[in-house]
């Protein structure tokens, strides 16, 4: 069984730009290419898991969400990483679908199409429904400040509330 880091994709690896759909528009959050190849180093492989109201919105098209996922693995593939999925959850907010999260159905799918061990896995987001699908998954999970901090949040809190994914990366260097 593998270890991964899961990611949310939208306020985590890329600045949330509320329904990108424009793959032009991709910008990286702060040190994410130094965050995934310290990880990499360390043993870890990478999916992404995000929630994508804006696709039942018909906000965003699907072709262009498949476009800026293609985007972000060919910019990661130019630092020597890789994801092995993009999962996404095309529901509405009010859905309590398995896979939009804080339900935990794309981090059982990574885990059973990838081999994941989920234990051993990490869940980063920058919302508390990113950590509670991590710990429903049976993650452990973090939290990367900006929109939601976790004493107001009825789920559990994180393992660690940090500035960003490079901090995230060193806190989970520590577990190996």
């Amino acid at each position: 069984m593998k270890k991964a880091v899961i990611l949310d994709r939208d306020g985590t690896i890329i600045i949330d730009k509320i329904y990108l759909n424009d793959p032009s528009q991709v910008e990286y959050c702060p040190r994410v290419f130094e965050a995934l190849q310290r990880l990499r180093d360390h043993g870890f492989i990478f999916a992404i898991a995000t929630n994508q109201s804006g696709l039942a919105k018909r906000i965003v098209d699907i072709r262009n969400m498949d476009l800026i996922h293609e985007r972000i693995a060919n910019d990661f593939a130019k630092y020597g990483v890789s994801f092995v999925g993009f999962y996404y959850a095309p529901f509405s907010v009010e859905s309590t679908h398995l896979r939009r999260k804080p339900n935990p159905g794309m981090l059982l799918d990574a885990s059973r199409d990838h081999g994941i061990s989920l234990k051993h896995s990490w869940m980063i987001g920058d919302r508390m429904t990113d950590v509670e699908a991590g710990h429903r998954a049976g993650c452990r999970s973090i939290l990367l400040s900006g929109v939601e901090t976790p004493q107001l949040s009825p789920f559990s809190p994180p393992e660690i509330f940090v500035n960003d994914l490079y901090q995230a990366a060193l806190f989970i260097e520590k577990f190996q």
